[in-house]
């Protein structure tokens, strides 16, 4: 848990709040990620193209959240299964999702893409 704290809390501006009763990080514009402590696992705000993405690369970690949320793109984790280098992938592609268009462009250019 405390990796997935740690990637989160790295993100330029994310933050941590409480969403019904449990640990959310979010931008200045919206969540991005949710956890599960008890049931180690982590949801994150995609677009449905990103989701199909993340579930058809490693679909033994990541699935498509039950219900009108899935289909809107929002995608679980297993914790303890997903390989570091895709929890990170998975937390900046739902950070930039979620951040402001100048702090998108400001990423971009700080990151070369």
């Amino acid at each position: 848990m405390e990796t997935f704290r740690e990637v989160c809390l790295s993100m330029p501006e994310a933050y941590e709040v409480l969403h019904w009763g449990n640990p959310a990080f979010r931008t200045k514009k919206r969540i991005f990620a949710t956890v599960q402590e008890a049931a180690h696992t982590a949801n994150f705000g995609f677009t449905p193209e990103v989701q199909a993405a993340f579930c058809g690369q490693d679909g033994d970690s990541f699935f498509p959240v039950k219900g009108g949320w899935g289909l809107q793109g929002w995608t679980t984790v297993h914790l303890k299964k997903v390989k570091k280098s895709m929890l990170i992938s998975a937390v900046q592609s739902a950070w930039y999702g979620a951040a402001p268009d100048k702090l998108q462009e400001q990423y971009r250019m700080q990151n070369g893409l």
